[in-house]
């Protein structure tokens, strides 16, 4: 997996990258997410946005991004997969993310 570096417009964390190597997903996968949500929720974390999209027939799962809009440039914060299907308006995300989030966010 070959990430780009990041751009005027996008910032990828450190945290997401190893998310993205943990679950196989890749830059293109998540822009496509990005771009084109199945949904949209208020984040979690405090000012922050979650897309997904559904993903899998036989054994369907989530594919979540959480990203941030600061000074006309995007923060992807975090990635992971949800088996199953989410209850909506409920921030679907583990605590192991939850964790490392919360230090992310203190720097």
């Amino acid at each position: 997996m070959l990430l780009k570096k990041d751009t005027k417009e996008i910032y990828w964390t450190r945290h997401i990258k190893e998310k993205m190597k943990e679950y196989q997903l890749s830059e293109r996968r998540l822009l496509r997410i990005f771009k084109n949500p199945e949904r949209k929720e208020e984040g979690i974390a405090p000012d922050t946005i979650a897309v997904m999209q559904t993903r899998g027939r036989k054994h369907p799962y989530e594919i979540w991004l959480m990203y941030q809009e600061r000074n006309s440039k995007i923060i992807m914060i975090s990635a992971w997969k949800y088996p199953g299907k989410s209850p909506i308006r409920k921030p679907p995300i583990p605590e192991e993310v939850l964790e490392n989030l919360e230090e992310i966010l203190k720097e």
